[in-house]
C-alpha cells in the first residue's frame, strides 16, 4: 500500500470522527444538554427556554434553578428565564462565573453552599452546559453528595460537550477541580 493511500485512508477516518463529534456535539445542544447528575435532587442543562424550564418543572419537579452566567437583567435570554422560574414559583439564584478563568477557593465555597442550601431538585446551567457547570456537577456529586472523585470527574468530560484542552478557556474549569482536590484533601 503506498504512502498516498494511507494518507487518504487516514484522512477519511480522521474526517469522519470529526464529523462524528461535530455531530454529536450538536445534538447536545439541540436537547439543550439536559442531564440528570444525581437522582431527583440535580439536574444540569444549557440555557433553557422558558418552555424547557416548564418541561423540567414539570417532569422532574425543579424547584430552584443555579445560573452560572449570572445576572444580566435586559437581555432577552435572561428576563426569559426569571420570568418562566417566577411563573412556575421556581426559586431562581444567579451566581456568575466566567468560562475561561479558574473560580477562586472561596467563590466554590460559595457555589456549594448555594447548591447545598437550594430547594431541591435543583438544576444548574451556564450557556452551553458543559464546562461552569460541569465544574459546579463536580463538586455537588463529590463534596455534597458523597460520590468517589474518579465517577464524580466524568461530569467534566466529552460526554457533556467539555472539552479539557490545554490553552484553551474551558480548560480553566479543570484547573479548578484541579486546585480544588487539593484544598478538599483528595487524593490527585
Amino acid at each position: 500500500m503506498g504512502v498516498r493511500k494511507v494518507l487518504r485512508r487516514f484522512a477519511w477516518t480522521f474526517g469522519t470522527l470529526v464529523l462524528c463529534g461535530g455531530v454529536y456535539l450538536g445534538g447536545l445542544q439541540l436537547t439543550g444538554n439536559f442531564h440528570e447528575v444525581h437522582a431527583g435532587t440535580l439536574y444540569r442543562s444549557a440555557q433553557p427556554s422558558a418552555d424547557d424550564l416548564a418541561g423540567y418543572a414539570k417532569r422532574h419537579g425543579i424547584k430552584t434553578v443555579i445560573n452560572l452566567r449570572g445576572a444580566h437583567p435586559g437581555r432577552d435570554w435572561y428576563d426569559q428565564e426569571v420570568a418562566a422560574s417566577e411563573a412556575l414559583g421556581i426559586t431562581h439564584i444567579d451566581f456568575g462565573m466566567s468560562d475561561s478563568r479558574e473560580l477562586p477557593l472561596d467563590r466554590s465555597l460559595e457555589l456549594l453552599s448555594l447548591m447545598r442550601d437550594a430547594e431541591k431538585p435543583l438544576l444548574i446551567h451556564c450557556k452551553a452546559g458543559a464546562d461552569r457547570t460541569g465544574l459546579a456537577s463536580v463538586m455537588y456529586l463529590q463534596q455534597l453528595a458523597g460520590v468517589d472523585e474518579e465517577t464524580a470527574e466524568w461530569q467534566l468530560s466529552p460526554i457533556y460537550g467539555h472539552l479539557n484542552i490545554p490553552m484553551t478557556g474551558p480548560f480553566a474549569m479543570d484547573q479548578t477541580w484541579e486546585r480544588l482536590e487539593k484544598d478538599f484533601g483528595l487524593p490527585s
